[in-house]
């Protein structure tokens, strides 16, 4: 309450054009920006398959969230949300995404599970990878009903459902949300982050949740065979792996934004530069983030 949050710092010192976006767009749905951008498929597979002949178990997923962490680590401003018109640093560095349990041949059978996995600005890939397992494999497990499927469970209960969440939008817009929560709401997150490749997909754009903090969703999206031309102008087959991002272009300038594409293009051109930590983190007005239940 007051511009006081469990999960983010209120932002003092704030371009006044910045600062001026809530009130003409109150709302995320309002400042949604979308764009798609085209990974080199072929590139990212060699280096997985490379790293895989070291002993090196990676995915694409690995590399995209790798390369988010390590944008956000120079790029701190990406990390922040809006919520009542106040523009706040987040407190952790997340990213939510749905787990396939099962996949049987009804609909009836496919078991998802959402989670939410921490990470730290320094991180590296291997890092990125060492988190990520650990949390799929416990997300996995049969009976594993995380935080966030047991306060589903709870909501969905039919004569408590639309007044409990009515209440806990007010809640979390005036910063009483209890920390319970948010560590269990996937829509208290840095990125939500949907891979539509692993299930023979395309991307797309995804619009951003009103509930909650996220202000960035992407999808990943199944590879696809296009007509490129190469250095000479010669026109030549490749592979890419479409990527479906949208924003909430209230947090940061867009010149902020276009930075954070060409940094990611450059990490996914070139993976093995997230092998080594990052020179140093540049925090959002001196703010660090943690990493829950790390020392």
């Amino acid at each position: 309450m007051f511009g006081r949050r469990s999960d983010g710092y209120l932002i003092r010192n704030i371009d006044p054009i910045v600062a001026l976006m809530p009130h003409i767009m109150s709302e995320r749905n309002d400042a949604m920006v979308q764009l798609e951008y085209e990974i080199d498929y072929g590139r990212l597979a060699r280096y997985v398959v490379s790293k895989e002949q070291e002993g090196v178990k990676l995915t694409f997923m690995d590399v995209v969230i790798a390369a988010f962490v390590r944008t956000i680590a120079e790029l701190p401003e990406l990390n922040r949300f809006i919520i009542n018109k106040r523009v706040y640093a987040r407190k952790t560095l997340s990213v939510s995404f749905a787990v396939l349990r099962s996949n049987g041949e009804n609909v009836s059978d496919v078991d998802e599970n959402t989670t939410k996995c921490y990470f730290d600005p320094h991180d590296t890939i291997y890092d990125v990878a060492r988190r990520m397992n650990e949390v799929i494999e416990e997300a996995r497990k049969p009976d594993a009903d995380n935080a966030t499927m047991k306060v589903a469970s709870k909501l969905l209960k039919s004569f408590i459902c639309r007044p409990a969440v009515t209440v806990l939008k007010w809640m979390d817009r005036h910063g009483m949300l209890p920390k319970m929560i948010i560590d269990a709401s996937p829509f208290h997150t840095s990125l939500f982050l949907t891979n539509n490749a692993s299930v023979g997909l395309p991307a797309v754009f995804h619009h951003i949740y009103n509930f909650g903090s996220t202000t960035m969703f992407w999808s990943m999206g199944a590879p696809r065979k296009k007509i490129d031309l190469d250095r000479d102008g010669k026109p030549i087959r490749a592979r890419v792996m479409p990527i479906g991002v949208t924003v909430d272009e209230r947090v940061a300038a867009g010149r902020v934004f276009g930075m954070m594409i060409a940094r990611m293009m450059r990490y996914f051109a070139d993976p093995s530069l997230l092998e080594k930590p990052v020179e140093a983190v540049n925090w959002d007005e001196g703010h660090t983030v943690t990493v829950p239940g790390q020392a």
